[in-house]
């Protein structure tokens, strides 16, 4: 459940934190009247995302009929999650520091067309995070011996509304926090439920007889690491680690985690600086440059002002 509640949590921070810039620009742009459209745009863009999930858990319990069709879908849903959860862990830490300004940009056209395109862009900006919320927790519950029931449920909805206060706190300036550490933190234990996920997705393949080797084991440690106990429980809810995984199921887990943690760790390289020019250096005149010859250029080229004109 842990797993469910830090999706929650860092999803929901983000949409929070979408909301309270928007919010914040309204107010200090003295347009509160245009509130009530951020508002109802986010309330569309939260229920469209919880019909979503609802459909993806009908699909699954009940157009379904067959178990290998079942295992089919939850393995496509898997991998889907796993796109979705890399894609926005890289686009989070490289749009942090200009989705502020790109926000406000937006919002200001949108101000200049109407009540409509305000609604519109706010429910633009939380039903990203909504669908991909919904799709992720899917795959990470279904993933967890527990499943999508309500101990997944409110595990979800704790993580959603501990952001929800956190954003409200942040908001009114009540609380500071490095947010660049917390996106690092959770991005990284992310990465490691999104492994797992992709393990679970494998192992489904195979039940599905999409992929082979359901039956040939990389190992076999159910005498130290008990499933029953504790701390099995909680690393197969949180990272779908194992006692007894198949050798794809490893190859996945490893070959998803360890190059994307190495790269979504790894500090981005620093742009070049531009060399300075040596004051020794006396400047060179330009040499003058022969003057065009425009008697055969057309009359109309001449005629065209400039654009600061």
């Amino acid at each position: 459940m842990f797993a469910t509640y830090l999706i929650g949590l860092r999803e929901g921070l983000e949409a929070t934190l979408v909301v309270s810039i928007l919010v914040a620009f309204l107010v200090k742009s003295q347009r509160r009247d245009r509130l009530p459209q951020v508002w109802a745009g986010v309330g569309l863009a939260v229920a469209l995302s919880v019909g979503f999930g609802s459909l993806i858990q009908y699909t699954s319990t009940s157009l379904l009929r067959t178990s290998e069709s079942r295992e089919l879908f939850e393995a496509v849903t898997s991998v889907a999650a796993v796109v979705f959860v890399t894609w926005m862990i890289f686009w989070m830490r490289r749009a942090a520091r200009t989705i502020a300004g790109e926000l406000r940009g937006k919002l200001t056209d949108a101000l200049a067309v109407g009540s409509l395109a305000v609604a519109g862009m706010a429910f633009l900006a939380v039903i990203r995070e909504g669908l991909e919320t919904a799709l992720i927790f899917y795959a990470a519950a279904e993933s967890a011996a527990g499943g999508t029931g309500p101990g997944s449920l409110l595990a979800l909805a704790g993580g959603i509304a501990t952001a929800v206060v956190i954003g409200f706190l942040l908001y009114r300036s009540a609380v500071r926090i490095n947010l660049s550490r917390f996106f690092t933190w959770t991005g990284a234990l992310l990465i490691l439920v999104a492994a797992g996920i992709l393990k679970y997705g494998v192992h489904d393949f195979q039940e599905a007889g999409v992929l082979p080797g359901l039956n040939d084991l990389a190992f076999d440690i159910s005498n130290t690491l008990d499933p029953g106990s504790w701390y099995g429980a909680l690393l197969a809810g949180m990272f779908n680690v194992t006692a007894a995984p198949t050798v794809l199921e490893l190859v996945a887990w490893v070959a998803y985690a360890v190059p994307v943690l190495v790269l979504f760790l790894r500090k981005p390289a620093k742009p070049a600086q531009p060399a300075k020019p040596s004051r020794s250096a006396e400047p060179v005149p330009p040499a003058a440059a022969p003057a065009a010859d425009t008697s055969d250029a057309p009359a109309d080229v001449a005629a065209v002002p400039s654009p600061r004109a």
